[in-house]
């Protein structure tokens, strides 16, 4: 009987996740168009294939739907590891010099922004008239900040930035650098090849930040 019982219980746990997974999915492509404001929860259900209850149940509201699904597309998964210990930051900071250290960064940013490029921007949109989009955007922007703060000590351990500028400003230049924005207009719109956006923003960076 025990045997049985953790089956149910994997089988019902596999279930949920199946499930919110579908949420997810419906919602971002709701968010994305119509967009957030124009968008009900109801109609998220029904894309999903579920009850509104259900979205109800698993979520609470579409503030708490908007923000799982931002963390969803930023990590690429649904597992609980936070940014900071995932794999790609590992990696980082174990290469040796600030070059290396931004082409491995810049594979990663190329990639992420390829999945999450349309919901950050519909965010982003959403957030001149929402202001629980508002609340989510400032919030992702905050930490975005936070990461590029992290990521300017990694490369400060090289002793390979430029003297002359300063903490802030390094953060700055990563910090702009890595802006959706850029992905967006030169990816999307201007079709770069990802290969070739990961290149640019390596030179581009290093140009500005590296004293060699």
């Amino acid at each position: 009987m025990a045997v049985k019982r953790r089956y149910e219980s994997t089988h019902r746990q596999e279930q949920a996740r199946s499930t919110r997974l579908a949420i997810l999915a419906a919602a971002r492509t709701l968010f994305v168009a119509p967009g957030y404001g124009a968008t009900t929860l109801a109609e998220i259900a029904r894309a999903a294939g579920v009850a509104v209850q259900t979205v109800y149940k698993v979520f609470g509201n579409k503030k708490t739907l908007l923000s799982e699904l931002l963390d969803l597309v930023i990590a690429g998964d649904d597992e609980p590891a936070a940014l900071a210990q995932r794999e790609f930051v590992a990696e980082i900071r174990a290469l040796g010099d600030a070059r290396a250290k931004l082409r491995r960064y810049a594979r990663h940013l190329a990639q992420t922004h390829a999945r999450q490029a349309e919901v950050l921007l519909a965010i982003e949109s959403a957030a001149s008239t929402e202001p629980d989009a508002a609340a989510i955007h400032a919030k992702n922007v905050a930490e975005r900040r936070t990461a590029m703060g992290m990521f300017a000590a990694d490369l400060a351990v090289t002793g390979e930035l430029r003297a002359e500028l300063s903490d802030e400003e390094i953060v700055d230049v990563l910090w702009l650098a890595m802006d959706v924005r850029n992905f967006d207009w030169l990816v999307r719109r201007r079709g770069w090849s990802p290969e070739r956006f990961a290149d640019w923003y390596v030179e581009s960076v290093a140009a500005v930040l590296l004293s060699r």
